[in-house]
Formats: structure tokens, C-alpha cells, sequence
């Protein structure tokens, strides 16, 4: 037994239970997707957007990497995983509302917190380390305030999703739709130990579902 074995089995729980009772759905979702979300979350295992928001297959178009972070708009020819998605997601499938998802314990942003990566080799937490310097000009800011302990962890997951949200706006065609109207972006922490959601509001506060 292998844990890719384990996979397989719940695959067979999955084609058995959920595909059977929603066969329809998957073919109509066969001829292509039109998810009016997108979610930007973190690739910790513990954060599925899916279930936390209890969606549905075709519903949201998800993208996942260290601590939910968007890159500003960097034009270069470079290889921008999360610049591309987010392109497709609002050109090509048309989103209405892009939802930045951060969440508790995030193990990202406690790197970038406390500069546990600085000095890592590549292999070793590097290719971490240059992603997470995304945060250093938040981080400043809630050390100043909070310092490297519990506060400043959580007030640092809140300025990642800030973060991420003025990003997307650096974005010229997510920029356009906002000011037109026609997109939407929300930021929200879930808190793994109590299960709780916490939404930005129109304040830049972040309060209870």
C-alpha cells in the first residue's frame, strides 16, 4: 500500500458516490466551464476552497500557491504561474468577483514574519524565500506595530490578502472591469483552529462572516 494508492481508493469513492449522483452536471461540464469566481488561495493542505465554501465542480476557478499571493503586473516575457491564471480567469472565462483567500497559520507568511528562509539555499526554502519577499513592505509595517510574535502573525495574514488585493489592481484589464463595474474583489481569512471566516470590509477591516 502506497499513499498514492490511497488516492486511487478515494477516487473510486468519488466516481461511486459523487460523479454517479451528479453525472449530469459532469457532462455538461465536459463542454467546457463558466465559473463566475475566482479564488486565490494558499496551497496549504489544510485550506481547500472548495470546501470551505462548500462549491460545487465548475463553480469556481481556483488558484492555489504559498500564502494566497498575487504578483504585481510584471509585463517580461517571464514565467508568471499566477499572472496567467489570473488572465484567463477574467479575459477569457469572464469572472464576476475575485475572492483573495488567506487564512490562519499560514506557514508562508510566518517565514516571511520572521526571515526564517533569508539564508536558504535553493532546495533548501529559496525559491520560498523570493515568493514570500512579496510581503516584506507589509511585513515592515506589522513589525513596527505587532512585532514576530502570535499578533503579528495574524496581522501579517491580513496585510498578505491587502497585499495580494492591491496587486491585482496593478493588473490593467482587472483594473478596467473594477472601475467599469463588471469585477468585484473580496479578501477573507479563514481561522483553521475555529473554523471562522473573516471578511474585508468596506472599511479595510476584517470582520466575521
Amino acid at each position: 500500500m502506497t499513499l498514492f494508492t490511497d488516492l486511487i481508493d478515494g477516487y473510486y469513492r468519488f466516481r461511486g458516490n459523487e460523479w454517479l449522483s451528479e453525472r449530469a452536471r459532469w457532462e455538461d461540464l465536459a463542454t467546457g466551464q463558466a465559473p463566475k469566481v475566482m479564488v486565490i488561495a494558499c496551497s496549504d493542505s489544510r485550506v481547500d476552497p472548495a470546501t470551505i465554501f462548500g462549491s460545487r465542480p465548475g463553480e469556481v476557478f481556483v488558484v492555489r500557491n504559498v500564502a494566497n499571493l498575487v504578483p504585481p503586473y510584471e509585463p517580461d516575457g517571464g514565467r508568471h504561474g499566477v499572472s496567467a491564471a489570473l488572465e484567463f480567469a477574467v479575459t477569457a472565462l469572464g469572472v464576476e468577483e475575485i475572492v483573495v483567500l488567506g487564512h490562519g497559520m499560514c506557514g508562508g507568511v510566518n517565514a516571511a514574519l520572521t526571515r526564517s528562509l533569508a539564508d536558504a539555499g535553493y532546495g533548501q526554502g529559496a525559491f520560498v524565500a523570493g515568493w514570500i519577499a512579496l510581503l516584506d513592505e507589509a511585513r515592515g509595517r506589522v513589525v513596527a506595530e505587532h512585532g514576530t510574535g502570535e499578533a503579528g502573525q495574524q496581522a501579517l495574514e491580513q496585510e498578505g490578502v491587502r497585499t495580494s488585493i492591491g496587486n491585482l489592481l496593478t493588473f490593467p484589464f482587472v483594473r478596467e472591469r473594477v472601475e467599469a463595474g463588471t469585477l468585484t474583489i473580496h479578501g477573507a481569512v479563514f481561522a483553521i483552529a475555529d473554523g471562522k471566516l473573516r471578511v474585508l470590509n468596506e472599511a479595510g477591516n476584517f470582520e466575521a462572516a
